[in-house]
C-alpha cells in the first residue's frame, strides 16, 4: 500500500505538470454559468456510465464536500473536484469549443485508455 500526498497544481512526483488545467474559454463558460449564482461553484466528478466505464459529471453547487479538492480559477470561479475524479483526471485540460453551431466542454485527458464511439463514456488505465 502506498500513500499519495496531493499538492494542488502539481503532480505528486513534484513536477510542474498541472493537476488540472482550464482554458480561458472554459473559465469564461463556467463564469457565465454562475453569473446569477455568485456564491455557487462548479463541481467535477465522475460516475460509472456507458459502454466504456465512466462519464464526467458537472454540477453547480453551493458548497464543496469535505473531501473535494478546491481550485480557484484565474477568473475567480471556484472549481471543486471529487477526489476519485482527480485520480482519473490528473493532467487533464478542460476546454470549451465551438464546432459549427455546437458548443461543448472538452476533456483532454491523458489518462484515458479507451472511449466509446459516441464520446459518452471513457475508461482509464
Amino acid at each position: 500500500m502506498s500513500v499519495e500526498t496531493f499538492i494542488p497544481g502539481t503532480e505528486p512526483s513534484g513536477t510542474d505538470v498541472p493537476a488540472l488545467s482550464v482554458t480561458d474559454a472554459a473559465q469564461e463558460h463556467f463564469r457565465k454559468q454562475l453569473a446569477e449564482k455568485p456564491d455557487a461553484a462548479i463541481r467535477l466528478s465522475v460516475k460509472e456510465s456507458g459502454c466504456t466505464g465512466y462519464k464526467y459529471v458537472i454540477d453547480i453547487v453551493e458548497q464543496k464536500t469535505a473531501d473535494d479538492i478546491a481550485i480557484v480559477l484565474d477568473n475567480g470561479v471556484n472549481l471543486y473536484v471529487a477526489p476519485d475524479a482527480m485520480a482519473m483526471m490528473r493532467g487533464t485540460t478542460i476546454d470549451y469549443t465551438r464546432e459549427g453551431l455546437n458548443r461543448t466542454l472538452k476533456f483532454i485527458n491523458p489518462n484515458v485508455s479507451d472511449e466509446c464511439g459516441c464520446d459518452e463514456s471513457f475508461s482509464v488505465n
